[in-house]
């Protein structure tokens, strides 16, 4: 079997949120090099074979992680790379690819189920409500590295659409005058769900004027996502897809 790298999105947390095809690329691994800060240590266990090499990679460097690649090179082996989440989303991925394509090892893309979608599992919404929220921001509150121009959280809250804020829970007062600063009215609701889908989840909902507040008293730090803008007002509309009046290619207009 040649050499490759699976970069693997192991889902939110709950070890049964892996996708089937990441769940065999684990199986089928020599090597699962994982996060073991951010991912179950069952759902590791539970899908690696035996005698599989298990490598934790929260204290490793990316140096490190570029001596286990070059091994995997040499020796013709698979390592299943675990991430939290989906890859595509805040993982480290890039920089890594990177370090691959100058060994020239093969690697493959294994996509997860996002925090964020456990993060809307949990608070029991849809954040793509018709008329009131099409648009969400997936972005994070600038910190050892400065956000691109235009990015910075004010900026993109004077958009006034549905932000889901990554790695910057334990910067709640920060987010909140950011926020308050972009334009955002100090009634507008906020949840912010830390550990979506593990056992110790926990969601906090409240008001922009309480969020810094209500993060501390909940003594909420990392490992959160802070959801703040339309989808998560109460009024609702319908949409167009299954009403009656509506025809497509698949139904007539009743009546």
């Amino acid at each position: 079997m040649s050499a490759k790298v699976f970069f693997i999105g192991a889902g939110p947390g709950a070890a049964d949120l892996i996708t089937l095809r990441g769940a065999r690329a684990i199986a089928a691994a020599d090597v699962v090099l994982w996060a073991g800060s951010l991912v179950m240590e069952e759902l590791v266990r539970e899908h690696a074979r035996d005698g599989a090499e298990l490598v934790d990679s929260a204290p490793l460097t990316l140096e490190d992680q570029r001596v286990i690649y070059e091994r995997a090179a040499r020796e013709g082996l698979r390592v299943a790379r675990v991430h939290s989440g989906d890859p595509s989303l805040y993982s480290a991925v890039g920089e890594q690819i990177g370090i691959l394509e100058e060994i020239g090892l093969p690697f493959e893309i294994v996509p997860g189920v996002s925090s964020l979608s456990a993060v809307a599992a949990a608070l029991g919404c849809e954040l793509t409500v018709p008329e009131r929220a099409q648009s969400l921001i997936l972005t994070r509150l600038e910190g050892r590295s400065p956000m691109p121009a235009g990015e910075r959280l004010r900026d993109l809250a004077a958009h006034r659409a549905t932000i889901a804020l990554f790695l910057s829970a334990g910067r709640a007062a920060e987010v909140q005058r950011e926020l308050l600063a972009g334009g955002y009215p100090v009634q507008e609701p906020c949840a912010v769900v830390h550990r979506a889908s593990w056992p110790d989840e926990l969601v906090v909902r409240c008001t922009l004027g309480e969020l810094a507040e209500r993060v501390r008293e909940a003594g909420i730090t990392r490992h959160a996502i802070i959801l703040i803008g339309p989808a998560l007002r109460e009024a609702g509309t319908r949409s167009h897809l299954y009403d009656p009046r509506h025809r497509h290619r698949f139904r007539e207009v009743v009546g």
